[in-house]
This record gives C-alpha cells, structure tokens and sequence, in this order.
C-alpha cells in the first residue's frame, strides 16, 4: 500500500503549499500554481480508482517543482519572478523536462533508485 500512502501523504503537504500560492500577490506564479496542482490532483484520483501507476506520468506533480522555483526566485532573484506569458512559460517547459524523466523512471518504469543506492554507495544489501 506505499503508492496509496505515499500520495496521501504528498496530497497533504502539497496542499499546505497551495494555500501558501494562493496568498501570491501575482497572477502569474499563483494562476498556474492552481492550475498544476488541479492537474496532479486530477492523476492521483485516477490513481487510486485504476491504479495504473502510468497516470502518475500523464499527470506529473509539476506543481512542487512550480512553487519551488516561485518560491526560490522570489526572495534570490526577483528578476526571474514570472510578470509575464514568456515568464510562466519558460520555466515550465525547463522544470517539465527533468521532471517528467522522474516521473517516468519512478511511475512507469518503477524503477527503485534507492536500492541502487543502498547497493553501490551505503554498501548494504
């Protein structure tokens, strides 16, 4: 039951980060901000009526990644804070590209990444 749990668990904290955007004073990081994380949230539902774990990589949690970049940008680089169509959009399309490699190796391929690790650098079995 890990998948189950494990999106539950992301589901709350991740709504937590929703209500935090939703305070976002501009249109440009929140509009998307609720647009993603309706889009995730629309993939996890799938999820758990099919559990066909390849809704996990159509609906990739792109949301996190969007109010990281808001959040990082906003207090280090306020130049870089999305004002503009080009400025949501750029960094989507640079956030999508590792995201959805993720999304594939852990919800489709299922891929175990953490054995790997175990294995060839903790050196436990």
């Amino acid at each position: 039951h890990y998948p189950e749990l494990d999106k539950a668990l992301d589901s709350y904290y991740l709504s937590l980060e929703l209500i935090v955007a939703l305070r976002w004073d501009s249109p440009y990081a929140r509009l998307p901000a609720v647009a993603l994380f309706a889009y995730r949230g629309v993939g996890v539902i799938l999820f758990e009526v099919t559990h066909a774990r390849v809704t996990l990589f159509i609906f990739p949690n792109l949301f996190e990644n969007w109010w990281l970049y808001c959040a990082v940008v906003a207090r280090f680089w306020p130049g870089l804070y999305p004002r503009t169509t080009r400025g949501v959009a750029v960094p989507l399309v640079l956030l999508l590209i590792p995201k959805m490699a993720q999304e594939y190796l852990l919800h489709y391929a299922e891929a175990q990444p953490w054995d790997w690790i175990k294995t060839h650098i903790l050196h436990t079995t």
